[in-house]
C-alpha cells in the first residue's frame, strides 16, 4: 500500500474545506434550535395580568431542548456502532443529511402555522429529538471518516463544528435587526440551515471524486481487506482455484491440512520466494489485528474522562442558565443582549479555543496538569449562576453588569473549545495507528455522554438559582 509520502496533494485545500463544511453541517441543527430559544419562548408565551408576556414555567423550554438534543446523541452514537456494520457509510451520512433537511423545512413551515401552545411545544420537542438523532448518526459517521485522513483534518473538522454556533448566532442577530415582522424574520432564520444542509450534502457527495480523499479512503478499504487478500490478488494463480481470499484476511485452501493455523498453510507455488512472502504477510496480518475496545479504552481513559467532564460542565449551565441572564441596560439593547453576549460570545470563543490548538498544544497529553485544568472548569458553574439570571428564587446576584457576564462567558467558552479539541486530538495519538478509528469512536461516545450528563444536570442547577 502507498505510504503517506506517496499521497496526492490536496489541491487548493479542497478536502480540508469540505471537512470544514461537514463539521459545520453536523452541529447546525443543535445550534439553530438553541439560538432560536427566544423565538420558541415567544411562541410559548402567555399574557399575564399586567399585559406582559411570560413563558409558563412548566415548559422549561431551554432545559428540555438541551436534554432532548443530547439524549439522542448518546443513544444514536451507541446505535451507530452497530449501524456502521450493516448500513453503508454513504447511506448513513447522505441519508441523515436528507432527513435533517426535511425536518428543517418542517420547522420553517411551522413558523407560518398557528398552533395551540401545548401542541407547538410537543411538535417542537419531537422535531428536536429526531433532528438530533439523525445528527448523531451523521456526526459519528463523519468522525470515523475523518479519522482515516491525516490528523490535521480532524482539527479542521472540529473547527467547522465550532463555527456552527457562530453561524447560527449571526443569523439570529441579522433576523432580529431586520425590519421584517417577527414571522418573516423567523422564516428567513430557519431557511438558512436548509441552505447550509444542502451545501453540506453536496460537499459530501463531491468528496469521493477528489484524488486526495480517494487515496486515504481506498487505502482504508485495502487495509480492512488485509495484506493476505492483496497477495492473493497479485501473486496467486487464481485461475487454478488453489486459494480463495476473504475480506477479513482469512484464507481457505484446497491444500490446507486439517485445522492448521494460517502459518502452516501449504501453498502450491513454483517459487519458494512467493511462499515465504505469503507466510511473512500472514504474520504481518496477525500483528496488525485491531485491539479490543477495552484495550483501547485503557490507553485513552484520561482523554475520555476529560472530554466527558468538559461537556458536563458546559451543558449544565449553557444554555439553560446563561440564556436567562438579563441585561442591566433595558431598552433596544435588550433585544440583542442574549443573542450577542450569550450565544455569539460563546460560539466565537469556543471556535477560537478549538482553533488555538492548531498553534498551541499545552499541556501535553502525558501531563497530569491537563486533567487538573479540565476539572478546574467546574468553577464556572457557580460564577454563571451568580450572574443576573431571571427569574430566580434562592441565590443572590453578584455579577449584575453585562461586562462581567460577558467576560465570564468568554473564558468559559474558550476553555471549553480548547480542552475538547485537545482531548479529541490527543486520544488517537495514544494508540497504534490501526486502533485510531476505534479510539475516535470511543471518544465520540464519551463526548455524547458528557453532553447528556450536562443536560440532565441543567434541571437542578437552574432550579437552584
Amino acid at each position: 500500500m502507498k505510504g503517506q509520502a506517496d499521497a496526492p496533494q490536496d489541491r487548493g485545500c479542497l478536502v480540508g474545506i469540505i471537512f470544514f463544511i461537514l463539521g459545520l453541517g453536523t452541529l447546525l441543527p443543535w445550534n439553530f434550535f438553541m439560538t432560536a430559544s427566544l423565538y420558541f419562548q415567544g411562541r410559548l408565551a402567555t399574557q399575564s395580568n399586567n399585559d406582559t408576556e411570560e413563558v409558563r414555567e412548566e415548559y422549561q423550554f431551554n432545559n428540555w431542548m438541551t436534554l432532548l438534543s443530547q439524549l439522542p446523541l448518546l443513544v444514536f452514537t451507541l446505535l451507530n456502532s452497530f449501524l456502521y456494520q450493516r448500513i453503508s457509510e454513504a447511506v448513513r451520512i447522505a441519508g441523515s443529511l436528507v432527513f435533517i433537511l426535511l425536518l428543517f423545512i418542517l420547522t420553517a413551515v411551522l413558523v407560518k402555522v398557528p398552533m395551540e401552545q401545548d401542541h407547538f411545544f410537543s411538535v417542537t420537542m419531537a422535531t428536536i429529538w429526531f433532528i438530533n438523532s439523525f445528527g448523531a448518526v451523521l456526526q459519528g459517521s463523519l468522525f470515523g471518516l475523518v479519522g482515516l485522513l491525516p490528523q490535521k483534518y480532524s482539527t479542521v473538522f472540529m473547527s467547522g463544528q465550532g463555527l456552527a454556533g457562530t453561524f447560527a448566532a449571526v443569523a439570529m442577530l441579522l433576523a432580529i435587526a431586520s425590519d421584517a415582522d417577527s414571522e418573516s424574520a423567523a422564516l428567513g432564520y430557519f431557511i438558512t440551515p436548509c441552505v447550509g444542509t444542502l451545501v453540506t450534502l453536496f460537499s459530501y457527495l463531491l468528496l469521493p471524486r477528489l484524488k486526495f480523499a480517494q487515496h486515504y479512503l481506498n487505502k482504508s478499504s485495502k487495509y480492512e481487506a488485509g495484506p493476505t487478500e492483496e497477495l492473493l490478488t497479485e501473486n496467486s494463480p487464481a485461475e487454478n482455484g488453489k486459494l480463495n481470499g476473504h475480506a477479513n484476511g482469512s484464507v481457505t485452501s484446497s491444500t490446507t491440512k486439517g485445522s492448521s493455523p494460517p502459518d502452516e498453510v501449504e501453498v502450491e507455488s513454483s517459487s519458494d520466494g512467493t511462499k515465504q512472502a505469503f507466510l511473512s504477510l500472514e504474520q504481518d496480518d496477525k500483528a496488525q489485528t485491531k485491539a479490543s475496545v477495552f484495550e483501547v479504552f485503557k490507553k485513552i481513559w484520561v482523554m475520555a474522562f476529560c472530554v466527558t467532564f468538559v461537556f458536563t460542565v458546559t451543558l449544565s449551565v449553557f444554555p439553560a442558565v446563561t440564556a436567562d441572564v438579563r441585561t442591566a441596560f433595558p431598552g433596544k439593547w435588550e433585544r440583542f443582549f442574549i443573542s450577542a453576549c450569550c450565544f455569539l460570545m460563546f460560539n466565537i470563543n469556543d471556535w477560537l479555543g478549538r482553533t488555538i490548538t492548531t498553534l498551541v498544544r499545552w499541556p501535553r497529553k502525558e501531563s497530569r496538569l491537563f486533567p487538573a485544568l479540565v476539572v478546574s472548569r467546574v468553577v464556572f458553574i457557580p460564577l454563571l449562576m451568580l450572574c443576573n439570571v431571571q427569574p430566580r428564587k434562592f441565590l443572590p446576584v453578584y455579577f449584575s453588569h453585562d461586562a462581567l457576564f460577558t467576560t465570564i462567558m468568554a473564558v468559559f467558552s474558550v476553555s471549553s473549545g480548547y480542552f475538547v479539541c485537545l482531548s479529541m486530538t490527543y486520544a488517537p495519538q495514544l494508540v497504534e495507528p490501526k486502533d485510531a478509528e476505534t479510539a475516535g469512536a470511543l471518544m465520540t461516545f464519551f463526548l455524547a455522554l458528557g453532553l447528556s450528563i450536562g443536560a440532565a444536570l441543567s434541571f437542578p442547577l437552574r432550579a437552584l438559582v
